[in-house]
């Protein structure tokens, strides 16, 4: 099987992962916060590509609307702290980054992003800074989650990688 054929289907693995974990969220006013997909994220942002820190949250945050496990307060709380934790992690390396870029990404731009969703499109009045704390508690202990699976796992996958 090809690097990229390979990458595919751990993306496959990562979004199925998503998507039938996500009657696992937390409501919290009009969000359902969810934990899971901050914790693949963070794996996302380690193991695959930049571009697929877009990919594997916009298709779980897709499938999870479809489903009625999600809204669209789904989008910005995934995709931002996706993409600044791969950001961050190609730029140095360090785990550590990862995990501060899916934190801050998630828990501050991606609550504050959410206000004119929730606010313009869902209909509902709620602070600008209102998602702050339950996204980024949500994505906290997402990315210790992630984090722990990493560290268990991390020989393993390095060795043979998600080529």
């Amino acid at each position: 099987m090809n690097k990229e054929t390979k990458r595919l289907a751990t993306a496959a693995i990562f979004i199925a992962i998503g998507v039938l974990s996500s009657h696992l969220y937390i409501p919290i006013g009009v969000a359902k916060v969810f934990p899971i997909q901050h914790c693949l994220n963070l794996l996302t942002a380690l193991f695959f590509p930049l571009s697929y820190t877009l990919y594997i949250p916009f298709t779980i945050s897709i499938l999870r609307n479809i489903l009625g496990t999600g809204t669209l307060l789904a989008f910005p709380g995934s995709m931002i702290g996706a993409f600044l934790a791969g950001i961050l992690y190609k730029k140095t390396r360090k785990v550590f980054f990862a995990f501060l870029g899916e934190l801050i990404g998630t828990g501050v731009f991606g609550a504050i992003l959410a206000y004119p969703l929730a606010r313009y499109v869902l209909g509902r009045e709620v602070a600008i800074f209102f998602f702050v704390i339950p996204f980024t508690i949500s994505s906290f202990f997402g990315v210790m989650i992630g984090y722990i699976i990493f560290t268990l796992v991390k020989n393993v996958i390095l060795n043979k990688g998600v080529e």
